[in-house]
């Protein structure tokens, strides 16, 4: 990932991009940042008047917010990473062991609630940590070393619990984590909006955001600036570790049972929204309300499509197809993007060069003469 697409591939360069006088310039300008917004916008409206009586109500609203909220959370965990020009794949792997702990510390270990949270949490903190040390200590590629550890994590899922499911009785202030509501909507969306405000604080606003985002465009002018890179990408990856082990805590608390078989077919649905969200809003980087925009329009897609009667394949395929698309556009984009900022630093040079005099014209020191 980190050496197809830049993080800053396709993002607006005043300098020249204010240059651009047509209309045509203009609008294509702007269609890297509102397209995917756009889009969504209009298939909710397609969707709407194809399937009035389904898909436009307060019913499929809830049940797209509670359905994709996971995968919300685990796309947000994937971004920050990838802000780093990294990759984390355990977002995926690790939900599978994350779900079963929260659930077996309670009904197996008799543990309280309140502290098998903490002790989940933790947990993905440290193999956050793990990864980031593999990563900047070892020097293993990012999606080596978190397809390895994913493994392993997989490998530990099935081991504790045996391959069968984990159940018990769970108490209620667990279960209201994800079977709340408020406002009249899932409290899970609620999560996703604040964790989400806060990862767009943090990254857009505050010196550690912007570093992350030189490292990922740049690491070697990271490193002449001062920048943390080894802190920093370690920090990325225990912050990913933590939000996975908080999805897994709300996957729990959803489904009340544990089984290694769930879990991992979120993996491919996160990695597409984050890739998506850096098509959009700040296009060529990855950004917090872009890959929840990628999100969205996958909920919204794969919703409409069920609604149709779409087969079961139809959400992996769905899945798949927008990931290849999403990655395609990003890499075309900053082809063209490249090409044009080429061909405008040659247009400045050859107005700024001097004209050669002819041949045959006096210089200014034979005229003096």
């Amino acid at each position: 990932m980190s050496s197809s697409i830049k993080p800053t591939a396709l993002e607006p360069d005043p300098s020249f991009d204010r240059k651009t006088t047509s209309l045509l310039g203009r609008v294509s300008r702007h269609v890297p940042v509102y397209g995917l917004p756009a889009l969504t916008v209009a298939l909710i409206a397609l969707f709407s008047v194809l399937l009035p009586d389904s898909f436009p109500t307060l019913f499929n609203l809830r049940s797209i917010l509670a359905d994709k909220a996971v995968i919300a959370l685990l796309a947000l965990a994937a971004t920050i990473p990838m802000m780093t020009g990294k990759i984390d794949l355990t977002v995926g792997y690790g939900i599978v062991l994350w779900h079963i702990l929260a659930i077996s510390l309670q009904t197996k270990f008799g543990i309280s609630w309140p502290v098998a949270v903490l002790i989940v949490l933790a947990c993905g903190a440290l193999f956050g940590l793990l990864n980031g040390i593999l990563v900047e200590q070892a020097q293993i590629d990012s999606f080596i070393a978190t397809l390895g550890t994913g493994t392993v994590l997989y490998a530990v899922a099935l081991w504790h619990s045996g391959g069968r499911q984990v159940l018990g009785e769970l108490p209620d202030g667990f279960l209201t984590l994800a079977g709340g509501d408020l406002l009249g909507l899932p409290i899970t969306a609620f999560y996703v909006l604040g964790i989400a405000v806060i990862l767009w604080l943090v990254s857009e606003h505050t010196p550690i955001g912007r570093a992350m985002y030189v490292i990922g465009s740049n690491p070697k002018a990271a490193v002449l600036n001062g920048i943390p890179l080894q802190r920093c990408v370690m920090g990325a990856f225990v912050a990913s570790g933590t939000l996975s082990a908080v999805a897994g805590v709300v996957l729990a608390s959803r489904l009340q049972i544990g089984q290694a078989g769930v879990g991992l077919e979120f993996l491919l649905p996160a990695l597409v929204g984050a890739f998506l969200g850096s098509t959009t809003i700040r296009p060529g980087r990855v950004n917090v309300w872009g890959t929840l925009v990628g999100v969205a329009i996958l909920a919204v897609g794969i919703s409409g499509i069920q609604q149709f009667g779409g087969a079961f394949y139809v959400e992996p395929l769905f899945n798949g197809l927008t990931l290849l698309v999403s990655i395609g556009i990003a890499g075309y984009a900053q082809r063209k993007r490249g090409q044009s900022i080429k061909r405008r630093i040659a247009q400045q040079q050859l107005a700024t060069e001097p004209t050669p005099a002819p041949s045959g014209a006096p210089t200014a020191k034979t005229a003096s003469v």
